[in-house]
């Protein structure tokens, strides 16, 4: 077999991939139908069968990452360790599966169009006339393919983004199907999400799924499994009809229905229905059964809690439910591991600031957490919530913007500096506690200045956040561009404000503590990246058990 890009200016001449096995994720019908989720979830049932698998996220849009993107537009942007900004989807493979993640997991349009447009500027293909196909369609396979090509990696999981019918999806597509090709169909196959609507009367419909999976077929790719997204589980005799339709086998026609408590059940539902089972018998796999214990523990766990603690999220993009999903996650995993249930009420910071009952918006929490987030909206009603719950005495954590928060309200509350702020809100503020290091200054180029990825913060002795970690080094990513100020950090320690966390130089601070107080922390970097279902992060975790204190 001889691939048709093994002789393109991305890998030496004659280079032949070691034959692994792909599996390609898609949907139809619409969006948001759970692609990342259903394809986390069969990289964990293949893990639980010893397997390794390396997760990939196809976006088509335009642009180069997640990075400029409201969230609002696409939800939460996840960080990578080596600093990719990335789709969401990342954080669902992370926390389902151990797959190595980094900035070549995250695959988009600009990137492939940016890459082979490079090239062309550089003369390496040789005068030819560069088309999306062969070229663009065999760059997106080269970077799939080198995911993977890892002597101990079995099993590549590539989600293709948006949905069949698509024009931005269609070169992604076609090299799905010229890769499945070249490879044969012993060693890849395709999975395909689509909606069985429920209409009028209750009654489920197929026919958007034969669309679907017609339209598919048109492509060139005929899908291995459906997994059938509906309200409820469908029956033998649809899955029958689905199955004389769409040319899919019987058994691997998947009822993808809602699960009641928590989407960490997916994986016992696609195992209850042998989901891993038709993939390694398909993919000519020897591995024995998995264990999926683990699994089953948690949501037990998860469905059994009766003790309920509620957490007040007070943040500026509470309106999509996915900008905060890593936090949110964070916030169940670390219920579950201290034996209750997370409720997570979402708190407007905007609309703290006109409310004058604000302070009983805020009243019956058990925590509060600030999360994230830039620009000036909203920021009034952060410090206000600040401020509330470190004189109430209720634990509280702030992530990155939150722990700005709890330096700018110390400097307003304690030192009576009523005009400190931070320099991205009030560039011409009195005390700029939080701001640009001397040298970002006059960095015209914004992105060259963030802060990206996994760094080291020092965990000073006798602290709280050093109890936490038991260890003196904390590995986090971060995703930031403002620092607490140094001119102003003696002013700060001296009336109190305990700085628990700095880079290995001293030179910036990573974390905060509040004195006398119950619980009340805030870190400079973002651990809700690191956390998992089954090992939640142990910031979380203490922050739930001092909320669960009576």
């Amino acid at each position: 077999m001889r691939l048709p890009w093994i002789d393109s200016p991305f890998f030496p001449v004659g280079y032949l991939p070691p034959m692994k096995k792909y599996i390609f994720v898609t949907g139809g019908v619409c969006s948001s139908l759970g692609k990342g989720i259903a394809a986390a979830s069969v990289g964990s049932l293949l893990e639980a069968r010893g397997l390794v698998v390396r997760m990939v996220k196809i976006d088509p849009y335009i642009n180069v990452d997640a990075g400029t993107m409201s969230p609002y537009q696409h939800g939460e942007v996840f960080v990578t360790d080596d600093g990719a900004e990335t789709d969401l989807d990342l954080g669902n493979y992370s926390r389902f599966t151990n797959s190595t993640l980094s900035r070549q997991n995250s695959i988009t349009t600009g990137q492939i169009y940016q890459e082979v447009i490079q090239r062309e500027r550089e003369g390496r293909y040789l005068g030819r006339t560069v088309q999306v196909v062969p070229h663009i369609t065999d760059r997106i396979n080269q970077r799939i393919l080198g995911i993977g090509e890892a002597d101990d990696v079995d099993v590549t999981i590539v989600e293709v983004g948006g949905t069949v019918g698509d024009i931005e999806s269609i070169p992604f597509l076609e090299a799905a199907r010229q890769l499945i090709h070249e490879v044969g169909h012993e060693h890849a196959l395709s999975i395909h999400l689509t909606l069985i609507p429920q209409v009028a009367g209750d009654e489920l419909k197929t026919k958007p799924t034969q669309h679907s999976v017609n339209k598919m077929r048109e492509i060139g790719i005929q899908p291995d499994i459906l997994l059938c997204r509906a309200p409820r589980e469908i029956d033998n005799d649809m899955r029958r009809k689905i199955a004389l339709f769409t040319n899919v086998h019987f058994d691997s026609v998947i009822s993808a229905h809602d699960v009641v408590k928590t989407i960490y059940e997916i994986p016992l539902s696609y195992q209850r229905q042998k989901v891993d089972e038709i993939v390694v018998k398909r993919l000519g796999l020897e591995v024995g059964l998995g264990d999926i214990s683990p699994w089953e523990r948690y949501v037990h766990t998860f469905t059994t809690s009766e003790r309920v603690v509620r957490i007040g999220m007070v943040g500026k993009y509470i309106e999509l439910a996915d900008s905060y999903k890593s936090v949110d996650e964070a916030l169940i995993h670390a219920g579950v591991a201290n034996g209750v249930r997370t409720e997570i009420v979402k708190i407007d910071s905007e609309q703290l600031e006109s409310r004058e009952d604000w302070e009983s918006v805020l009243e019956n929490l058990d925590g509060i957490l600030v999360p994230g987030g830039f620009g000036t909206r909203g920021i009034l009603g952060m410090v206000k919530t600040a401020e509330f719950a470190r004189c109430k005495g209720i634990p509280y954590l702030g992530i990155c913007l939150g722990m700005q928060i709890m330096v700018i309200e110390w400097g307003r509350s304690v030192l009576g500096w009523v005009d400190a702020n931070s320099s991205e809100f009030a560039p011409d503020c009195k005390f700029p506690v939080v701001s640009l290091l001397e040298e970002q200054v006059d960095v015209k180029n914004y992105g060259g200045t963030m802060r990206l990825g996994l760094s080291d913060s020092y965990l000073l002795e006798g602290t709280r956040i050093r109890d936490i970690y038991q260890a003196p080094l904390a590995s986090e990513r971060h995703r930031h561009r403002y620092e607490v100020s140094n001119k102003y950090r003696p002013d700060l320690e001296s009336s109190g404000l305990l700085i628990t966390a700095t880079t290995k130089d001293g030179a910036l601070v990573e974390s905060v503590q509040w004195p006398d107080h119950p619980w009340g922390i805030g870190v400079q970097y973002h651990p809700e990246f690191l956390s998992k279902p089954l090992k939640a992060h142990p910031l979380f975790r203490d922050f739930i058990r001092a909320s669960a204190s009576p």
